[in-house]
C-alpha cells in the first residue's frame, strides 16, 4: 500500500489540513530519505521524514500507512519519533507573538477617536 506524503502528514496529525500539509512539501520544509519531497509523493513504511518545523526539526519514521482520518492516540502510532527536543522559547519571543493591543471582549471595533490614538501610538497617523 502505497499513500500520499500530504494524505499522510495530515492523518498522522503533524499539520491541522492537508493543504497545510501540502504548502510545507512546496516550499521545501519536507524532506523525504534526505530529498525535498512534492506533496503527491508517495509513502512506505520505513521512510525517514525530516519536517521543519519553524526553528525545530521533527524526524519521523514511518510505522503505518493510513490514508483515512483516525484518532490523535492512533496517528501517533504511525511513526516513531526521533526529534530532538522542541527549543525553549525565549521571554522575548513569547511577549513578541502576543497580540499589539488587548481590548476587552464585547467592545467591539474602536470608535474613531480610538482608532486614531492607537495609530498615533503604533506610529501610523
Amino acid at each position: 500500500m502505497e499513500v500520499r506524503l500530504d494524505k499522510w502528514l495530515d492523518v498522522a496529525c503533524i499539520f491541522k489540513t492537508r493543504s497545510q500539509a501540502s504548502r510545507a512539501c512546496a516550499l521545501n520544509r519536507v524532506r523525504l530519505n534526505g530529498q525535498p519531497a512534492k506533496p503527491h509523493r508517495k509513502l512506505r513504511l520505513g521512510d525517514r521524514l525530516e519536517i521543519q518545523l519553524g526553528d525545530w526539526t521533527r524526524i519521523l519514521i514511518v510505522r503505518e500507512l493510513r490514508d483515512r482520518s483516525v484518532p490523535k492516540a492512533v496517528a501517533r502510532t504511525l511513526y516513531e519519533d526521533h526529534s530532538p527536543e522542541r527549543p525553549k522559547m525565549d521571554l522575548i519571543d513569547r511577549l513578541m507573538r502576543q497580540p499589539a493591543a488587548q481590548r476587552e471582549k464585547g467592545s467591539g471595533r474602536p470608535t474613531k477617536r480610538e482608532r486614531r490614538r492607537i495609530e498615533d501610538w503604533e506610529g501610523r497617523g
